[in-house]
């Protein structure tokens, strides 16, 4: 089959500015989604579900907690010729600089695409979540005999400010491309004839523009023309654009969910998602199954609590007469009695607390991992591993947008974020703390 000449490439991503502070210890593909899936998971699974089984991840900054996420779970059997395997920034004697941007990052690698059996090359984002059958893509990249092909999303107006647009002739070719278009004027001259994109599979719906998501397919002598002939060190600024000028790029039409979790709202939102009753994404699909590390724990245990629109994951206690709404419950949870958690994503723990452990801190006035009894936590984050005692009030009272950083307490994009292994004392309130606008 053709798809076993394809190659991916997943692309790590940058410091992740802004989802920080969930990219503080950890990179952007790392962070946990859904409970008990890692963003990176999302690509990965898409891979294996159409049959690409050659894989890299370019990673450089926080990229511990990834590898070792990714070694402990993409293992191939030895017959199948799979892998999923780590490039990480690395000094050579071709280049002694970190990764200067997508493009760049892939250059630097290049020696791994100018293996003999590749013919076509995948390029993917490690923080999006969406799936896609990658055959499909192939095959429109093979009938359209094209050089680069695009999935690219039917989009409103009102979306397109924060998108790449691309401008298609009758035949689906791009022949245009414009980064987040602001005015009126720029829009018309992107617009799509929606009968064409009827033509796709994909219904139009009122949608005019099609929205590049970031997710190119390359002939792989292609690509290492527009490599070795450029210093160009960006995919969707540069190295794309450049495509569309000097070589045959078509669109690959796509119509499903698919969102790019860039920032602290768009990930709360994709979390909360998931969590709703008539769900967008459908992490049971037995079709194509989201895949992640396989861990030995037991049966969440919910002892008179009330839960309602909300994934709660293995490993879990929740207490008497608490109450979780429209959340979404991590790993190994401790939730005291008569918690209330409302429209939140609790991201749980990375291990259970010994019972000496749990004794000494008790010495030292510290809670236990979990949520203490009586807590309420509204609009918020929680990161791993975070100690909160009773009576706690973890809520944006004050309708912030964003505050300066504070160890127990931050608000970005309006959104509460407790980071990763913070104390919060019995009764601790956050507009009483020290939390300021920032």
């Amino acid at each position: 089959m053709a798809v076993r000449r394809v190659l991916a490439l997943v692309l790590g991503g940058g410091r992740g500015t802004r989802l920080y502070p969930l990219t503080r210890d950890r990179s952007k593909p790392a962070v946990p989604l859904a409970g008990k899936y890692r963003i990176i998971d999302v690509p990965l699974s898409n891979c294996i579900n159409s049959g690409v089984q050659r894989i890299y991840v370019l990673t450089q900054f926080n990229s511990v907690s990834l590898h070792r996420h990714i070694r402990r779970t993409y293992t191939f059997d030895p017959f199948s010729g799979g892998f999923v395997e780590i490039l990480a920034a690395q000094q050579t004697n071709d280049t002694t600089t970190w990764y200067q941007g997508t493009a760049d990052a892939v250059r630097q690698n290049i020696r791994y695409l100018q293996q003999p059996d590749i013919r076509h090359v995948l390029i993917l984002s490690g923080d999006q979540l969406y799936r896609m059958n990658y055959a499909d893509m192939l095959a429109t990249h093979v009938a359209r005999r094209a050089d680069v092909t695009i999935a690219g999303i039917p989009v409103h107006d009102d979306a397109a400010s924060g998108l790449g647009i691309m401008r298609l002739d009758g035949t689906g070719r791009v022949v245009g491309f414009l980064e987040k278009p602001q005015t009126l004027a720029e829009l018309d001259m992107m617009r799509t004839d929606p009968a064409w994109i009827e033509t796709q599979g994909v219904p139009a719906a009122g949608r005019t523009l099609m929205a590049s998501m970031g997710i190119y397919l390359f002939d792989r002598d292609c690509l290492l023309d527009l490599l070795t002939k450029t210093d160009y060190q960006d995919f969707g600024r540069e190295v794309f654009p450049t495509a569309i000028r000097s070589k045959t790029v078509h669109l690959h039409a796509f119509d499903g969910y698919w969102e790019d979790i860039g920032t602290i709202r768009s990930y709360y939102q994709c979390n909360l998602d998931l969590a709703r009753h008539a769900v967008p994404f459908e992490l049971a699909d037995p079709e194509a199954p989201i895949y992640s590390r396989a861990r030995f724990l037991p049966p969440s245990r919910l002892d008179g609590a009330t839960v309602r629109q909300s994934l709660v994951s293995d490993g879990c206690v929740i207490g008497e007469g608490a109450v979780v709404e429209r959340s979404v419950i991590g790993l190994r949870c401790r939730i005291g009695p008569n918690v209330v958690i409302r429209d939140s994503v609790i991201l749980g723990n990375d291990f259970y607390e010994p019972p000496a452990d749990l004794a000494t801190r008790a010495a030292h006035g510290e809670p236990p991992l979990g949520i203490g009894a009586d807590t309420v936590i509204e609009g918020a984050i929680i990161d791993k591993n975070v100690r909160i005692g009773c009576g706690a009030r973890i809520t944006n009272e004050h309708g912030w947008d964003n505050t300066a950083d504070d160890p127990r307490f931050v608000v970005r994009d309006g959104v509460v974020v407790v980071p990763k292994d913070a104390v919060v004392p019995d009764g601790w309130r956050a507009d009483l703390g020290a939390v300021r606008p920032g």
